[in-house]
């Protein structure tokens, strides 16, 4: 089959949905890939390194009209300034990426008139089988690392303790909240950089994964359980507050704290108000890796850092872009995973209808055919 690979338009987005590494992956299963111009430029992937991969660099016209389009942010195809995409896709054509259709259904409502397939990503199941697939994760884990590096190069302290001639200094607090895929890289990471890390997750059968990352475990008797897809399950208002009293304890005594619950589809949950901030030593570094999808802070603004009674916030916003040589690399890696199991190793579509292609199609002969949008569309 033809795949075309399409050049991210979306402001400060530098990743590429394949490099050139992984296109021998493709073409041993009799596939053709074409490129649009520089689309692997922001990542270092420039034209040349696509053509000698035995790629063909072409325009965003022929891409689109592919039979198999990839990219990393769909939101992007047909948006304000792109008007002239969907005309070029063809009815039928696969594309695959990750287009938040959950919390932005108006995007897939955009691209379904084209008779487009859309597979997002997003939507894979949490299997063993989607692991090789899973962008969730992989962009998760890269996100744990470089919040950690953030906070390291705003505090004005050292993360690790150090003895010196001159006296010691003592290692950093570092606070962890929610024990998913970036969690727990935050965990490692800053125990790594020599920090004392503790990390809490509203469900308990993770206690054991935070130790094996270097960190303490913070039980604080309240337990929650996970929904069954490797999230944690929604909470009562009286539970939710009574979490918050009990974590401003932790939260005040930390130097960093770092912020990642997140469900997809779903306004960040709210772990850490004002009043349960007030009182963070000053100098203090809080990375809310939520801010995109509302934040897990009150203080946080997507996007931006601001200080608030000495107490930097930062809100990163897409912060893996920022990490876009391997951030490509693994989101490439999954892409490819997702188009060998959609096809045969003839190269054609192959005749199934698997979890994994169920669950992540969105759009099919003009309409919404995924469930969860058409629940969020209010389409019955």
């Amino acid at each position: 089959m033809l795949i075309g690979i399409l050049r991210e338009t979306l402001p400060g987005e530098r990743r590429v949905a394949l490099i050139p590494a992984q296109i021998a992956m493709l073409t041993k299963q009799k596939h053709t890939v074409i490129v649009e111009h520089g689309a692997g430029e922001a990542a270092g992937h420039h034209d040349a390194d696509y053509a000698s991969a035995g790629a063909r660099m072409v325009s965003r016209q022929e891409a689109l009209a592919a039979d198999i389009v990839g990219v990393v942010r769909g939101v992007s195809i047909g948006d304000e300034s792109n008007a002239s995409d969907l005309g070029h896709l063809r009815s039928g054509a696969i594309v695959i990426g990750t287009f938040d259709p959950l919390a932005q259904p108006q995007h897939a409502q955009r691209l379904a008139p084209t008779g487009a397939v859309v597979h997002s990503l997003e939507l894979l199941p949490r299997t063993t089988r989607a692991q090789s697939m899973d962008v969730l994760s992989s962009m998760a884990n890269l996100a744990g690392y470089k919040a950690v590096l953030m906070a390291a190069g705003t505090l004005p302290r050292v993360m690790p303790m150090m003895t010196t001639a001159a006296g010691t200094l003592t290692a950093s607090k570092v606070l962890v909240l929610g024990a998913g895929v970036a969690g727990l890289q935050a965990i490692a990471t800053a125990k790594r950089r020599g920090a004392a890390v503790e990390g809490y997750d509203i469900r308990p059968e993770v206690a054991e994964q935070v130790k094996s990352v270097g960190g303490k475990f913070v039980d604080l008797g309240l337990t929650g359980e996970s929904d069954g897809s490797g999230y944690a399950r929604a909470v009562s208002e009286d539970f939710l507050a009574r979490q918050q009293e009990a974590l401003a304890h932790y939260v005040r005594a930390a130097d960093v704290l770092i912020t990642t619950a997140q469900v997809p589809g779903r306004k960040a949950p709210l772990l850490v108000t004002a009043a349960m901030q007030k009182g963070m030593k000053p100098g203090s570094v809080v990375v809310d890796l939520a801010a995109e999808s509302g934040g897990n802070c009150e203080l946080t603004e997507a996007g931006k850092t601001v200080i608030v009674d000495g107490v930097t916030m930062l809100g990163p916003v897409n912060l893996v872009s920022e990490l876009a040589v391997h951030a490509s690399q693994l989101y490439s890696r999954n892409v490819v995973n997702f188009v060998l199991n959609l096809c045969t190793k003839e190269g054609a579509l192959a005749e199934k209808d698997d979890d994994l292609v169920r669950e992540t199609r969105v759009t099919r002969d003009g309409v919404i055919c995924h469930d969860r949008v058409k629940h969020v569309l209010g389409i019955h």
